[in-house]
């Protein structure tokens, strides 16, 4: 009885030896937080396994090559798609202003007429009425005849002492004048107008041999 009592108590000593040593392995470490653990499950997870890649079949590669021109047929439709788009914008910029200047033209054809006759008016008042209320009134509607057409962008050629240009003049007369060079304008017997680079209106000038 003594005997199994010793062996019992030496495997008792055995055990608690093996229990304290691995307590101080226990205690020497640093306890990991929950957040370390999951960083370390997680870096475990993501670490890429090396894997060879396979070579391409027959059929994989006659794929990729049909969607590679598949790709560069649709860039290339892309480019053409976006060239006709500007094209047709410019365009469009272009008639709508081509527009704007033959209305302007047709407007101007119906009132020019009038301001003429405005204009012919008020140089029709004799001298010693020229300061008359009535006078006065007519003049000042002429000034804003003009302003008007100017704000417009439509401007008087004033072509008077000017070179003849067919495309801006026409002709009806004539005259003898040695102060003047040949094909210079003498008179402007009817005023010519113009709208940004357009003609409005001829002008009708008398020209020096």
């Amino acid at each position: 009885m003594i005997k199994e009592e010793s062996r019992e108590e030496n495997g008792t000593a055995e055990e608690n030896v093996e229990k304290e040593a691995a307590s101080a392995e226990t205690e020497g470490k640093p306890e990991e937080s929950p957040a370390e653990a999951e960083e370390t499950d997680a870096e475990e997870k993501e670490a890429p396994e090396h894997t060879e890649e396979k070579p391409l079949s027959r059929a994989e590669r006659k794929a990729a090559e049909a969607a590679k021109k598949e790709i560069e047929a649709l860039k290339d439709r892309h480019l053409r798609t976006l060239a006709e788009y500007e094209n047709f914008r410019k365009r469009t910029e272009r008639e709508k202003a081509d527009i704007y200047a033959f209305a302007v033209r047709d407007a101007m054809a119906k009132i020019l007429p009038v301001l003429d006759n405005l204009e012919r008016g008020v140089s029709a008042i004799p001298e010693e009425s020229a300061n008359d209320p009535f006078a006065e009134g007519m003049k000042q509607i002429c000034k804003q005849f003009e302003k008007a057409l100017d704000d417009i962008g439509v401007k008087p050629m004033n072509a008077a002492g000017t070179p003849f240009d067919p495309n801006l003049h026409q002709a009806v007369m004539h005259v003898e004048d040695p102060e003047l060079e040949k094909n210079v304008v003498a008179a402007e017997l009817l005023k010519g107008y113009t709208y940004k680079d357009t003609v409005v209106r001829h002008a009708m000038v008398s020209v020096a041999n």
